[in-house]
């Protein structure tokens, strides 16, 4: 009897030490929601480009503008999507959303992030614009990878697949809009789904 009441008593404080390290109260209907907001925006982006005089993107051109805006809204949208529905959960959970983990999680997720953002800037600047949906893919997939040992393990793995999608575009590039949709959209999709029905629903 004694060593069942240890076991339970070091299940508890393992618990304790996880949840003490680790951010636990990401909202796997925000990536259903982020992965949504992505589909909508790649299909308004695709129908302007396929309806425009060329039918193909150029960098000084309003179309390209105009694509970035609905690239800039999409993240936009997530980013508040993920902070409403992350706090609203840690609220339920009784938990803290800003603390030394939380700060730890988003600082490893904001330095691969940036760096990729700010050079996938300087190749756009340099009109190298080929790569530019599979460095997205990439950065993307190293930031979560990084930050998912301050949160739920189960990030890397969104991680890795994005990471995978990303190499397979920079082989293929010209189906680097496709693999945007499949990556940003799709597998945020599936991903949240499975969150939500493993973590969400308990």
């Amino acid at each position: 009897m004694e060593s069942k009441d240890y076991l339970k008593d070091i299940s508890e404080i393992k618990d304790l030490m996880n949840k003490s390290s680790r951010f636990i109260s990401l909202s796997g209907l925000s990536g259903i929601l982020a992965g949504t907001y992505a589909l909508i925006g790649a299909a308004i982006a695709y129908y302007i480009v396929d309806n425009s005089v060329r039918g193909y993107l150029i960098l000084d051109g309003n179309i390209f503008r105009l694509c970035l805006f609905i690239l800039f809204m999409v993240a936009f949208l997530s980013v508040v999507t993920g902070i409403v529905l992350t706090t609203s959960k840690a609220k339920k959970q009784g938990a803290k959303i800003w603390d030394s983990t939380s700060k730890r999680l988003l600082i490893n997720f904001l330095i691969p992030l940036i760096a990729g953002g700010l050079y996938i800037l300087i190749i756009l600047d340099q009109h190298k614009y080929g790569q530019t949906a599979a460095l997205m893919l990439i950065f993307y997939g190293l930031a979560l990878v990084n930050a998912s040992k301050y949160s739920i393990g189960d990030i890397r793995y969104l991680g890795f697949i994005q990471l995978i999608l990303g190499l397979l575009c920079a082989l293929n590039p010209g189906w680097g809009f496709w693999y945007w949709v499949i990556g940003f959209g799709l597998m945020h999709i599936i991903y949240g789904t499975w969150m939500h029905f493993k973590y969400d629903r308990k």
